[in-house]
């Protein structure tokens, strides 16, 4: 092995020029795919951080209109999610709905502490599966209980932008204390922290406290619940479609009426994005190989050049008893050392360039109006795409030397002799 890598390192020492050009097609192709791969990871990371404070297996629910008539009344009625609503979702599905919240909201509120002051909140009423659904995190305090809604507690969660904003940098000390919410005095009972993703921070109160000071009767905003149990796209359309033929059913709404309740169902999304994010990596291989191919290209190309240069070599290396598999051996492994010295260059500094993609456009959050995300979330590869890449290169270079080994093996040795 040690003379076949001394007379490989010889032969590239005597086509320098040429020898660097071909590998640099190598490097540069290996590059391309360890880039886009790190840049694709980048994107499809922030995509899913972003989602990642709401479970995927949950559904939000809104009122809607009929779009058909049905049972006497006429489409295009308008359906308010109630309190029979919340008992369907809460008892219907046994085994499958898990955590469950009602939701009603005030909007337009001032928050004001002291002589300071925060201008048009949203107050939201929620039951306490609501911050388990969306995954909430508390700078400090806690959330709000089943206790605050039994007993209709005058109680709110604020958020860590608001709490920022009447307090001046000291949040944490309005835990315990009074604010008033609209015309209504509440006891701060917890901060939570802020979810740069969402395109509002509300303050959070109990649902019943929230619906009585407010006369909302028994209609709801809307519903969100997790479920459990679902494994597959069909299982997922078909307990869809009858949650929609029940909450319908409460209305005197067609069983297959889509518009009269919005159902959002993150699994669908999730699905979808896991789909989205398979073709992306896909078609990202498909870009990084076809570059790499005219690296490989020009790998095969430069063999054969070789094998003709060293034509009458061969013949002599037969004519005293070399067989035409150490013949065959010596250029493929030429060929893959080639590939493989230079892939590892680019693979090296395609690695270097995510780094510095990570440390430079990866810490940067961009404002995009109603909500702030980072662009890419860790812009890298895993040392799995590095094993893959590797498979590649060595494949790629013996594909390489294959056609130019062949034709080098069968040479004849008296042919060769007469070989200029």
């Amino acid at each position: 092995m040690r003379d076949i890598l001394t007379e490989i390192i010889a032969t590239a020492r005597r086509n320098k020029l040429r020898t660097a050009l071909t590998g640099f097609a190598v490097a540069w192709g290996i590059f391309i795919i360890i880039f886009l791969l790190g840049a694709g990871n980048g994107l499809i990371n922030m995509v899913e951080q972003n989602s990642l404070r709401v479970m995927d297996n949950s559904m939000m629910i809104f009122g809607g209109r009929t779009s058909k008539p049905y049972a006497g009344f006429k489409e295009g009625r308008f359906i308010a999610l109630d309190d029979k609503d919340v008992a369907t979702t809460a008892t219907q599905f046994p085994g499958i709905v898990d955590s469950h919240s009602p939701q009603i909201s005030e909007n337009g509120l001032n928050i004001t502490f002291g002589t300071e002051y925060s201008a048009d909140n949203t107050l939201r009423g929620v039951c306490p599966d609501y911050f388990k659904i969306h995954k909430s995190e508390l700078l400090c305090g806690r959330f709000i209980n089943e206790m605050d809604n039994r007993e209709r507690r005058k109680v709110v969660v604020l958020s860590e932008a608001q709490a920022k904003e009447i307090a001046q940098g000291k949040e944490r000390s309005l835990v315990g204390k009074h604010v008033r919410v609209g015309e209504f005095s509440f006891l701060v009972v917890g901060i939570e922290k802020n979810d740069a993703s969402q395109m509002e921070s509300p303050a959070y109160t109990a649902f019943n406290t929230l619906r009585t000071m407010y006369g909302c009767g028994d209609e709801v905003d809307n519903i969100e619940f997790s479920f459990n149990g679902i494994e597959s796209v069909s299982q997922n359309e078909r307990f869809e479609d009858d949650y929609r033929a029940q909450l319908n059913g409460n209305h005197s709404a067609a069983p297959d009426d889509g518009e009269a309740v919005w159902i959002w169902n993150r699994l669908t999304q999730n699905i979808q994005m896991n789909t989205a994010t398979t073709i992306i990596r896909t078609a990202l291989w498909v870009i990084g190989i076809f570059t790499l191919l005219s690296g490989i290209v020009g790998v095969s190309n430069i063999m054969l050049i070789t094998v003709k240069e060293r034509t009458r070599e061969f013949g002599i290396r037969k004519a005293i008893g070399a067989t035409p598999w150490s013949i065959l051996r010596m250029i493929i492994a030429e060929s893959v050392v080639i590939t493989g010295f230079f892939g590892y260059i680019g693979m090296l500094v395609g690695m270097v360039a995510n780094w510095y993609m990570d440390a430079t456009v990866g810490n940067q959050v961009v404002d995009m109006g109603m909500f702030q995300t980072t662009l890419f979330v860790n812009p890298t590869v895993g040392i799995d795409v590095c094993i893959e890449a590797t498979m590649v290169m060595i494949v790629a270079g013996t594909l390489a030397g294959l056609v130019p080994a062949r034709r080098a093996a069968n040479v004849r040795p008296v042919e060769a002799l007469k070989a200029e």
